[in-house]
């Protein structure tokens, strides 16, 4: 299962294909071991520029590089939170569902990439570089409706982008299996559930962060109440509660040891 072809893949999207484009594909955020015995040309990525992270609620987050491409997560609908103005240059969708796939929130003409193909319960296979980002899928599976076969997949998306790797892991239900591991690969930022429900909840975040083991932890898939967080940051991980929804980030300001941020949600009228 869960296995990456090596033809060309996408052909919709960006005629990407893996042999050609090794050396590109195939950059910091793949296990370095790995790299280094299938192919010598692979480097990592340059560090060049401070990476924002902006995040609207739920699993909506804007991730911006150092040269200014912008890139749109999980867009929501109506379920609460402030509906932002956004201008990504590329949209990733990780669940079919309302609360996830509000593309049509996004202004200008950007790049939608679907975690399943589209109208279909496929999983989608999306490799390809995008301007000055990487930008690659793991497919995951989620709780859902039993009678809905599109509700329990879904997928997780990876954004290399001035050296640093990122991964918005969707609505993963559980921790990873060494397949999605190896595909994952190295992870600075991550973004993941703690709601429970039909996500992962605290103790199955805290097995995702043991595995992947990044500087970063963005907790996200739940509502801003106590109850919803106060399991999960009972340790092991130091957290920090920003005023903020925002903050900037480079490779070379990267924490130590693993750090828990929690956002906040900037609602009208707050600074």
């Amino acid at each position: 299962m869960l296995k990456k072809s090596s033809a060309c893949i996408l052909p919709t999207v960006a005629f990407v294909c893996l042999f050609v484009f090794a050396g590109q594909l195939e950059a910091a955020c793949r296990n370095p071991n790995i790299v280094r015995g299938i192919d010598p040309r692979i480097v990592p990525a340059a560090v060049s520029g401070f990476v924002e992270i902006k995040w609207f609620g739920h699993s909506f987050f804007q991730i911006t590089s150092g040269s200014g491409t912008r890139i749109i997560t999980d867009p929501f609908g109506l379920m609460g939170y402030p509906m932002p103005e956004v201008w990504p240059h590329v949209v990733t969708v990780g669940r079919e569902h309302r609360n996830h796939n509000n593309v049509g929130l996004a202004k200008g003409s950007p790049l939608v990439l679907r975690g399943l193909k589209e109208g279909t319960s496929e999983w989608n296979d999306i490799q390809l570089n995008f301007r000055d980002v990487l930008i690659y899928n793991v497919p995951i599976h989620q709780r859902g409706n039993l009678e809905y076969e599109r509700s329990l997949k879904g997928a997780a998306f990876v954004f290399e982008m001035d050296g640093i790797c990122i991964l918005h892991s969707g609505d993963v239900s559980e921790p990873f299996n060494d397949d999605q591991l190896q595909f994952i690969g190295h992870i600075d930022v991550l973004m993941v559930p703690i709601g429970g429900t039909y996500t992962a909840g605290p103790e199955e975040a805290k097995k995702i962060i043991a595995q992947l083991k990044p500087k970063i932890v963005l907790p996200m898939h739940y509502w801003q109440r106590p109850i919803d967080w106060e399991s999960f940051t009972e340790g092991p991980y130091p957290v920090r509660f920003l005023n903020t929804n925002s903050f900037h980030v480079s490779k070379d300001s990267l924490p130590t040891l693993t750090e828990v941020y929690f956002l906040n949600v900037v609602r009208e009228g707050e600074p």
